[in-house]
Protein backbone atom coordinates (compact mmCIF):
# COMPACT_ATOMS: atom_id res chain seq x y z
CA UNK A 1 0.00 0.00 0.00
CA UNK A 2 1.39 3.31 -1.04
CA UNK A 3 1.62 5.90 1.70
CA UNK A 4 -0.28 9.13 1.36
CA UNK A 5 1.73 12.31 1.35
CA UNK A 6 -0.29 13.44 4.40
CA UNK A 7 0.40 10.46 6.67
CA UNK A 8 3.24 12.35 8.38
CA UNK A 9 1.22 15.50 9.08
CA UNK A 10 1.59 17.05 12.52
CA UNK A 11 -1.94 16.02 13.56
CA UNK A 12 -1.41 12.34 12.69
CA UNK A 13 -0.23 10.08 15.55
CA UNK A 14 3.17 8.46 15.18
CA UNK A 15 2.02 5.23 16.83
CA UNK A 16 -0.33 2.39 15.95
CA UNK A 17 -1.15 0.52 12.73
CA UNK A 18 -0.90 2.49 9.52
CA UNK A 19 -4.64 2.37 8.85
CA UNK A 20 -5.40 3.62 12.37
CA UNK A 21 -3.03 6.53 11.83
CA UNK A 22 -4.65 7.29 8.48
CA UNK A 23 -8.14 7.24 10.04
CA UNK A 24 -7.13 9.69 12.78
CA UNK A 25 -5.53 11.82 10.09
CA UNK A 26 -8.67 11.68 7.97
CA UNK A 27 -10.60 13.22 10.88
CA UNK A 28 -8.35 16.34 10.73
CA UNK A 29 -8.96 16.68 14.47
CA UNK A 30 -7.51 20.18 15.03
CA UNK A 31 -9.62 21.56 12.17
CA UNK A 32 -12.69 19.50 13.11
CA UNK A 33 -12.42 20.74 16.70
CA UNK A 34 -12.06 24.27 15.36
CA UNK A 35 -15.38 23.90 13.54
CA UNK A 36 -16.94 22.36 16.65
CA UNK A 37 -15.62 25.33 18.64
CA UNK A 38 -17.75 27.60 16.46
CA UNK A 39 -20.85 25.59 17.44
CA UNK A 40 -19.89 25.98 21.10
CA UNK A 41 -19.35 29.71 20.71
CA UNK A 42 -22.76 29.98 19.06
CA UNK A 43 -24.34 28.02 21.90
CA UNK A 44 -22.82 30.04 24.74
CA UNK A 45 -23.81 33.26 22.98
CA UNK A 46 -27.40 32.38 23.85
CA UNK A 47 -28.81 33.98 27.01
CA UNK A 48 -30.12 30.63 28.22
CA UNK A 49 -28.03 27.50 27.64
CA UNK A 50 -29.31 23.93 27.48
CA UNK A 51 -26.17 21.85 27.83
CA UNK A 52 -27.72 18.74 26.29
CA UNK A 53 -28.25 20.77 23.11
CA UNK A 54 -24.65 21.95 23.21
CA UNK A 55 -23.45 18.35 23.43
CA UNK A 56 -25.86 17.41 20.64
CA UNK A 57 -24.54 20.02 18.20
CA UNK A 58 -20.98 18.97 19.03
CA UNK A 59 -21.83 15.35 18.17
CA UNK A 60 -23.67 16.38 15.02
CA UNK A 61 -20.70 18.25 13.61
CA UNK A 62 -18.16 15.67 14.72
CA UNK A 63 -20.10 12.97 12.88
CA UNK A 64 -21.07 15.04 9.84
CA UNK A 65 -17.84 16.98 9.37
CA UNK A 66 -15.18 15.00 11.20
CA UNK A 67 -16.19 11.67 9.70
CA UNK A 68 -18.62 12.03 6.78
CA UNK A 69 -17.34 15.21 5.11
CA UNK A 70 -13.70 14.17 5.32
CA UNK A 71 -14.50 10.70 4.00
CA UNK A 72 -16.39 12.34 1.13
CA UNK A 73 -13.41 14.59 0.48
CA UNK A 74 -11.15 11.57 0.12
CA UNK A 75 -13.71 9.85 -2.09
CA UNK A 76 -14.24 12.94 -4.23
CA UNK A 77 -10.55 13.62 -4.81
CA UNK A 78 -10.03 11.70 -8.02
CA UNK A 79 -6.35 12.65 -8.05
CA UNK A 80 -3.97 13.13 -5.14
CA UNK A 81 -6.33 11.74 -2.51
CA UNK A 82 -5.34 13.21 0.86
CA UNK A 83 -5.21 9.72 2.38
CA UNK A 84 -4.20 7.74 -0.66
CA UNK A 85 -5.61 4.23 -0.89
CA UNK A 86 -5.70 3.46 2.82
CA UNK A 87 -9.49 3.21 2.58
CA UNK A 88 -11.55 1.41 -0.02
CA UNK A 89 -14.45 3.12 -1.74
CA UNK A 90 -16.83 0.91 0.26
CA UNK A 91 -15.23 1.91 3.56
CA UNK A 92 -15.46 5.60 2.69
CA UNK A 93 -19.13 5.24 1.74
CA UNK A 94 -19.84 3.49 5.05
CA UNK A 95 -18.20 6.41 6.89
CA UNK A 96 -20.24 8.93 4.90
CA UNK A 97 -23.58 7.18 5.34
CA UNK A 98 -22.96 6.10 8.93
CA UNK A 99 -21.77 9.48 10.16
CA UNK A 100 -24.52 11.39 8.37
CA UNK A 101 -27.26 9.01 9.52
CA UNK A 102 -26.33 9.42 13.18
CA UNK A 103 -25.90 13.18 12.80
CA UNK A 104 -29.31 13.62 11.21
CA UNK A 105 -31.02 11.34 13.73
CA UNK A 106 -29.76 13.61 16.51
CA UNK A 107 -30.58 16.73 14.52
CA UNK A 108 -34.13 15.62 13.64
CA UNK A 109 -34.85 14.93 17.30
CA UNK A 110 -34.04 18.54 18.22
CA UNK A 111 -35.83 19.89 15.15
CA UNK A 112 -39.00 18.10 16.26
CA UNK A 113 -38.71 18.91 19.96
CA UNK A 114 -37.20 22.38 20.32
CA UNK A 115 -35.36 23.93 17.38
CA UNK A 116 -37.32 23.74 14.11
CA UNK A 117 -35.13 26.43 12.48
CA UNK A 118 -32.20 24.00 12.75
CA UNK A 119 -33.82 22.09 9.89
CA UNK A 120 -32.74 24.77 7.42
CA UNK A 121 -29.13 24.63 8.61
CA UNK A 122 -29.23 20.84 8.26
CA UNK A 123 -30.45 21.06 4.67
CA UNK A 124 -27.88 23.67 3.68
CA UNK A 125 -24.99 21.88 5.42
CA UNK A 126 -26.00 18.59 3.81
CA UNK A 127 -25.87 20.24 0.42
CA UNK A 128 -22.43 21.73 1.06
CA UNK A 129 -21.09 18.45 2.41
CA UNK A 130 -21.59 16.82 -0.96
CA UNK A 131 -21.20 19.85 -3.23
CA UNK A 132 -17.92 20.94 -1.64
CA UNK A 133 -16.28 17.64 -0.78
CA UNK A 134 -17.33 15.68 -3.86
CA UNK A 135 -16.59 18.74 -6.01
CA UNK A 136 -20.01 18.66 -7.67
CA UNK A 137 -21.11 21.24 -10.25
CA UNK A 138 -17.62 21.18 -11.76
CA UNK A 139 -16.12 22.16 -8.40
CA UNK A 140 -18.01 25.50 -8.26
CA UNK A 141 -18.46 25.27 -4.48
CA UNK A 142 -14.99 23.90 -3.78
CA UNK A 143 -13.32 27.18 -2.87
CA UNK A 144 -12.36 29.29 0.14
CA UNK A 145 -15.57 31.31 0.29
CA UNK A 146 -17.93 28.35 0.48
CA UNK A 147 -15.60 26.54 2.88
CA UNK A 148 -15.64 29.51 5.28
CA UNK A 149 -19.42 29.79 5.02
CA UNK A 150 -20.21 26.08 5.44
CA UNK A 151 -17.67 25.19 8.13
CA UNK A 152 -17.29 28.58 9.81
CA UNK A 153 -20.44 30.72 9.77
CA UNK A 154 -23.10 28.00 9.61
CA UNK A 155 -21.74 25.91 12.52
CA UNK A 156 -21.81 28.98 14.75
CA UNK A 157 -25.37 29.77 13.68
CA UNK A 158 -26.31 26.12 14.26
CA UNK A 159 -24.98 26.33 17.81
CA UNK A 160 -27.07 29.42 18.48
CA UNK A 161 -30.20 28.13 16.75
CA UNK A 162 -30.27 24.82 18.61
CA UNK A 163 -30.43 26.85 21.84
CA UNK A 164 -32.89 29.53 20.77
CA UNK A 165 -34.73 28.36 17.63
CA UNK A 166 -34.02 31.78 16.13
CA UNK A 167 -31.24 34.00 14.76
CA UNK A 168 -30.16 37.28 16.36
CA UNK A 169 -27.89 40.15 15.41
CA UNK A 170 -25.19 39.00 17.82
CA UNK A 171 -25.29 35.53 16.23
CA UNK A 172 -24.87 37.02 12.76
CA UNK A 173 -21.99 39.22 13.88
CA UNK A 174 -20.30 36.26 15.57
CA UNK A 175 -20.87 34.17 12.43
CA UNK A 176 -19.12 36.83 10.34
CA UNK A 177 -16.04 36.54 12.57
CA UNK A 178 -16.18 32.75 12.24
CA UNK A 179 -16.29 33.21 8.47
CA UNK A 180 -13.23 35.48 8.55
CA UNK A 181 -11.22 33.12 10.75
CA UNK A 182 -12.13 30.12 8.58
CA UNK A 183 -11.34 32.01 5.39
CA UNK A 184 -7.88 32.96 6.65
CA UNK A 185 -7.33 29.42 7.87
CA UNK A 186 -8.23 27.72 4.58
CA UNK A 187 -6.12 30.15 2.55
CA UNK A 188 -3.10 29.37 4.68
CA UNK A 189 -3.93 25.66 4.59
CA UNK A 190 -4.06 25.51 0.79
CA UNK A 191 -0.73 27.31 0.51
CA UNK A 192 0.71 25.02 3.17
CA UNK A 193 -0.38 21.86 1.36
CA UNK A 194 1.04 23.09 -1.92
CA UNK A 195 4.42 23.78 -0.34
CA UNK A 196 4.47 20.46 1.54
CA UNK A 197 4.08 18.63 -1.77
CA UNK A 198 7.29 20.18 -3.06
CA UNK A 199 9.31 19.27 0.03
CA UNK A 200 8.36 17.95 3.49
CA UNK A 201 11.10 20.15 4.99
CA UNK A 202 10.11 23.39 3.30
CA UNK A 203 10.85 26.24 5.73
CA UNK A 204 7.94 28.35 4.48
CA UNK A 205 5.60 25.40 4.92
CA UNK A 206 6.83 24.97 8.48
CA UNK A 207 6.05 28.61 9.16
CA UNK A 208 2.56 28.24 7.73
CA UNK A 209 2.06 25.09 9.81
CA UNK A 210 2.82 27.20 12.88
CA UNK A 211 0.15 29.71 11.83
CA UNK A 212 -2.39 26.91 11.33
CA UNK A 213 -1.69 25.61 14.82
CA UNK A 214 -2.07 29.07 16.31
CA UNK A 215 -5.43 29.67 14.59
CA UNK A 216 -6.79 26.21 15.44
CA UNK A 217 -5.73 26.08 19.08
CA UNK A 218 -6.66 29.71 19.74
CA UNK A 219 -10.18 29.11 18.47
CA UNK A 220 -10.51 25.91 20.51
CA UNK A 221 -9.12 27.59 23.63
CA UNK A 222 -11.47 30.56 23.22
CA UNK A 223 -14.52 28.29 23.08
CA UNK A 224 -13.37 26.45 26.22
CA UNK A 225 -12.83 29.79 27.95
CA UNK A 226 -16.38 30.90 27.09
CA UNK A 227 -17.80 27.64 28.43
CA UNK A 228 -15.94 28.11 31.72
CA UNK A 229 -17.19 31.68 31.97
CA UNK A 230 -20.80 30.55 31.47
CA UNK A 231 -20.45 27.70 33.93
CA UNK A 232 -18.66 29.50 36.76
CA UNK A 233 -19.41 33.21 36.34
CA UNK A 234 -22.82 33.58 34.69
Amino acid sequence: MKESTRINEWFVPRFGPLKFRAFIGLLFLPYTFMCISFTIIGSVTSITIFWDRTIAIILIYFLALGISAHAADNLGSKKNKPWGNYFSEKELKVMIIGGLSLAYIIGVYYVLTSAFVLLFIGIIEGFFLFAYNLELFKGFFHNNFWFALSWGSLPLLAGYIIQTNTISEIALVSASFAFLISFIHIRISRRYKALKKTSPYNLKANQLEYYLKIISFSTISFSIFLVLVRVYLL
